[in-house]
């Protein structure tokens, strides 16, 4: 019962950290409402034809940018966690995890633009707005939303960015 109790604790731990990047990071939640958006367009409009593979390597790939930010964000806590003074090291250390980020969602957004790059799908999502513009005005608000969700985030102390300002 002990290690069910620790297992239950270790994915709260987990979910916790999650949040923490949501609140704390805005590269995290452009991944997130990047995510969000996408999912919204597969999922909810019939217009693109995706098969199980290819939702597999979807989900692979925004699986693999969202926990390259996780570790991103570990990285650049614990180097400022070590030192408060700039260091080459630290700044190394923060943007060649920057960097594993980028590679992981330009990596996913090519194979996004390989599964997805479906000109019929588009047309027809053009036509879709076209025909109903109150559904425009709805993707409009969603973009405004969305952007306040990035820039501003969300909860007490959300918009502070903990990471030491000169580095980036």
């Amino acid at each position: 019962m002990k290690s069910l109790i620790s297992l239950f604790k270790s994915f709260g731990y987990a979910f916790r950290g999650i949040y923490q990047a949501l609140k704390y990071e805005r590269n995290m939640r452009i991944h997130l409402t990047c995510v969000a958006y996408m999912y919204s367009f597969l999922l909810i409009y019939d217009f693109f034809k995706v098969n199980a593979t290819q939702f597999a390597v979807i989900f692979l790939a925004n699986a693999m940018v969202m926990a390259a930010e996780l570790v991103n964000t570990a990285i650049e806590r614990t180097v400022d966690l070590a030192s408060e003074k700039f260091t080459e090291n630290g700044k190394i250390a923060k943007d060649t995890a920057a960097g594993a980020v980028l590679i992981c969602a330009i990596f996913a957004v090519l194979a996004g633009v390989a599964i997805l790059f479906q000109p019929e799908a588009f047309k027809a999502l053009f036509n879709y707005y076209v025909e109903k513009p109150y559904m425009f005005a709805v993707f409009i608000l969603s973009i405004i939303l969305s952007t306040v969700f990035i820039f501003r985030g969300f909860g007490k102390n959300s918009t502070q960015d903990n990471s030491t300002k000169k580095d980036k």
